[in-house]
């Protein structure tokens, strides 16, 4: 793995996805920012080589990087610049920007997707930022993991819910 490559390529993602937000307004008023509250045992997955001033948790093969609920805006991680989106990679390899449905039940963006107007910059820098990614095998390999792990969220709030759809 080349670590210095692979942080170069989170440091440009996180350029381009810096100042962009779901809506064109404060989607925290929507749920008294819910993602930004943090707890000692939740946190958003680091990307391979990205680096974080937040403490760290090795959950599942992934580092975590918990959040107590404060942070610097310009070095959250690259998940919580997607969130309440996720590049994800399809059956023929292709980018689809879906909803990050590991956070159903914290966000209403996710929940109601279908219904929001997400901003076009924010979808725009979100794809920017995926194709820098999945050129980097690290970054790729990481993104079609929690590809895999949408998709099972995704199909057990199918379950519950009656929805039919595979990210």
């Amino acid at each position: 793995m080349n670590l210095s490559n692979t942080s170069k390529v989170c440091r440009k993602v996180k350029k381009i996805l810096n100042d962009r937000t779901p809506l064109k307004k404060d989607c925290g008023t929507l749920c008294g920012k819910a993602c930004c509250k943090g707890d000692s045992e939740t946190g958003m997955l680091l990307f391979p080589g990205e680096t974080t001033d937040l403490n760290i948790k090795n959950e599942g093969g992934f580092r975590l990087a918990v959040c107590n609920g404060k942070c610097n805006r310009d070095e959250r991680p690259i998940s919580c610049m997607f969130f309440p989106l996720f590049p994800t990679l399809d059956k023929n390899n292709k980018i689809k920007t879906v909803p990050d449905f590991r956070g159903y039940g914290l966000c209403p963006l996710v929940r109601h997707a279908d219904e929001i107007e997400f901003s076009k910059r924010y979808l725009n820098a979100v794809r920017r930022a995926a194709e820098i990614l999945v050129k980097n095998e690290e970054c790729r390999d990481f993104i079609l993991s929690v590809t895999e792990i949408i998709n099972d969220s995704k199909k057990m709030i199918d379950t519950f819910t009656g929805g039919t759809e595979n990210v």
